[in-house]
């Protein structure tokens, strides 16, 4: 027998299963999805659906460069704000884009309640360079609008993500490879986030007094965070 010859009986056996195969296709027998091929495609359809609307709002962030010239003004001057604009959208829409990267990374697979609260994010993702655009553009008075606005977005959009990053992992156990403590780590890091941009919604109202607690509190979850994922690091 040569080096690259095949046995008789696993020839016999291929051929076997190959006409089995032919006859269930030729017989028009159903072909089963199971379970976690659903899972998963209900998953990478999120997913896609996701990277495609943070896509197009960073794309947005170009086409909100609206350079108004004035007399008298250089061009860098024209350019200022738009460019000021522009980068502080696309980053701002690449940080949420990596923190939601990170915990769709580690889910198992999703269900309705990671989908609808996905979509909230999304839904306020898509109006971020807008609502920026407000904000670095409001001539401001009594109460910046566009403070607020943009407070107000930046909450739900962090929000959002501490809900369906909450829920996934301590409610429908949907991440059970992350460590507890990291887990909460990463919540407290949304909260954080959240806490924060509280603060700034009730400096804009001119409420400084709760203004100043609430960053005290952002203060409190950022180093809780750190310590939890000092914590999970030597669990490893």
């Amino acid at each position: 027998m040569h080096g690259h010859d095949v046995p008789r009986h696993d020839v016999l056996r291929h051929d076997a299963g190959s006409q089995s195969q032919g006859s269930c296709m030729d017989s028009g027998a159903p072909l089963h999805v199971k379970g976690h091929h659903v899972h998963q495609r209900h998953f990478d359809r999120l997913v896609m659906l996701s990277d495609g609307v943070f896509a197009i709002a960073m794309t947005l962030s170009a086409v909100e460069l609206k350079p108004e010239s004035r007399l008298g003004e250089s061009l860098m001057q024209v350019w200022a704000i738009p460019l000021l604009i522009y980068f502080i959208s696309f980053f701002i829409i690449a940080s949420v884009w990596v923190r939601h990267r990170r915990s769709l990374a580690h889910l198992r697979h999703t269900d309705t309640v990671v989908t609808v609260l996905n979509m909230m994010l999304l839904s306020l993702v898509a109006l971020t360079p807008v609502v920026i655009r407000l904000f670095l553009t409001d001539e401001g008075g009594a109460i910046s609008a566009g403070m607020l606005v943009y407070a107000v977005v930046m909450i739900g959009n962090y929000a959002c993500l501490a809900a369906a990053w909450g829920y996934a992992a301590f409610v429908a156990d949907l991440a059970p490879d992350v460590l507890r403590p990291r887990a909460w780590s990463w919540l407290l890091q949304e909260l954080f986030v959240v806490v924060m941009f509280g603060a700034v919604a009730m400096f804009s109202l001119h409420l400084k007094l709760l203004a100043v607690l609430l960053m005290l509190v952002a203060v409190a979850l950022r180093f809780g965070s750190v310590r939890l994922e000092s914590a999970a690091k030597k669990l490893e």
